[in-house]
């Protein structure tokens, strides 16, 4: 079953789904900067576009362009910037 979610007044919204038992969500994210707390590990693919992420307890900004990926631990949090509309693949780990 699919599952529509969004957050920041239609800032980020996905379509949640699950494959061989794991969840997993694919979404897009519109130019602007949001914050996100993680209570599982997760693992977030930039499909298109090109996405910054400064992680918990990390003054420093990282820049993933389409095709890279990176992971966030549970009980953490990342705050993610895009100039421009963006989309991921997320699995929750």
């Amino acid at each position: 079953m699919l599952k529509h979610n969004s957050y920041f007044e239609g800032g980020v919204q996905s379509i949640g789904f699950e494959r061989h038992g794991r969840r997993q969500t694919v979404g897009a994210i519109a130019a602007g900067e949001f914050h996100f707390d993680t209570a599982g590990a997760e693992r977030m693919t930039v499909v298109s576009g090109e996405l910054s992420i400064r992680f918990a307890g990390d003054a420093a900004w990282h820049s993933y362009p389409a095709g890279t990926a990176f992971e966030i631990a549970a009980n953490s949090g990342f705050d993610v910037r895009a100039a421009t509309p963006a989309a991921y693949l997320c699995e929750f780990l």
